[in-house]
């Protein structure tokens, strides 16, 4: 059954279609009784109005697209839950892509949402982007952009991140201050910013107290299963580490894991930190200590920030917030 018109209403009413239109937008000038009809006729057969005709007048669509690298990590589902919150009190729509770590995905999902109009997009861009044409390219059809977390220094656009060398350097920090000596830093991409940072933050925290910077135990690794195998063999070493900095709490789960299946206890043989705070790092055994990311005020602040941009005529200059992060002290490092 097709969907019901505003001239549909009209002619089935005997009245005109700009009437029916003011009627429903409750406008003074219609007379109480024919909007009462109106609205009731509306109701009655389902009446919904057209966002397509809608945006067009309006040259908005009121639609925001966002890319994030993959929904099943509990950070990212934490910022998609402060993006809807935001953009349901707003009257957004929110169309979410998984690039899932592709940079062709990721150039796929740019095309789709410039052929759709969005009006601006958050993204968090995949650690296997290398080239950036796509981002100008959607910057360049007219929509914001803000990006979040993982972004792209080659495209000047709004950005909301921690800081990455802050964190990173209190959690190492944190390590050395209950006695390790040889720490082990499971890292991140070193395409992504996130990735260096972290990484400097890390090797800063051992220069700042002395202690020796070893490259055979830093080893690029992000999730569970790299995790579980790589420090499984670190573990055998003549000379194993007694503390691991991981890059997200999935990849401390996984090597949690290999240290108690290599029979050392944690934290008593080796503490382990990790970074995000996680539902992971409560349900491990031992829990996890790790970086508190706030992804829920990270998701409303680029919210609001693309909105503001949505929203603004002038082209003032691009800003960059930066979310305050914390240490989350659990059993994975209670020495």
């Amino acid at each position: 059954m097709a969907q019901i018109t505003i001239k549909d209403i009209a002619r089935e009413l005997g009245i005109s279609p700009s009437t029916v239109s003011r009627a429903l937008k409750n406008h003074p000038d219609i007379n109480v009784i024919t909007k009462k009809k109106v609205v009731d006729f509306a109701k009655k057969h389902h009446y919904t109005p057209n966002a397509i005709a809608l945006s067009l007048k309006s040259q908005k669509t009121n639609t925001i697209g966002v890319i994030i690298p993959e929904i099943v990590h509990h950070f990212f589902s934490c910022v998609i839950s402060g993006i809807e919150d935001i953009a349901a009190q707003s009257g957004f729509n929110v169309m979410i892509f998984q690039s899932n770590e592709s940079y062709e995905r990721e150039v796929s999902i740019c095309d789709t949402l410039i052929a759709n109009h969005v009006d601006g997009v958050l993204v968090s861009m995949s650690k296997n982007s290398f080239n950036y044409d796509h981002f100008k390219k959607l910057k360049a059809s007219g929509a914001s952009i803000v990006f979040f977390d993982r972004i792209c220094k080659d495209v000047d656009t709004d950005r909301v991140i921690i800081n990455d060398y802050k964190s990173a350097f209190s959690a190492v920090e944190h390590l050395i201050g209950i006695g390790c000596k040889r720490i082990a830093h499971l890292s991140a991409s070193q395409q992504l910013i996130i990735g260096q940072q972290r990484k400097m933050g890390y090797t800063e925290a051992l220069k700042k107290h002395k202690l020796k910077i070893d490259e055979d135990i830093i080893i690029k690794c992000d999730n569970n299963i790299e995790a579980f195998d790589i420090v499984s063999e670190l573990m055998k070493l003549p000379n194993p580490p007694d503390g691991i900095f991981a890059v997200n709490d999935l990849t401390a789960a996984g090597a949690l894991l290999a240290v108690k299946r290599a029979g050392y206890e944690v934290p008593k043989d080796i503490a382990i930190v990790g970074f995000t705070d996680g539902l992971v790092s409560t349900v491990t055994d031992p829990t996890l200590t790790t970086v508190e990311q706030h992804g829920f005020e990270m998701g409303q602040t680029a919210m609001e920030m693309l909105l503001k941009r949505i929203n603004t005529k002038e082209n003032y200059e691009t800003i960059t917030k930066v979310i305050k992060t914390n240490l989350v002290l659990r059993e994975s490092s209670n020495r």
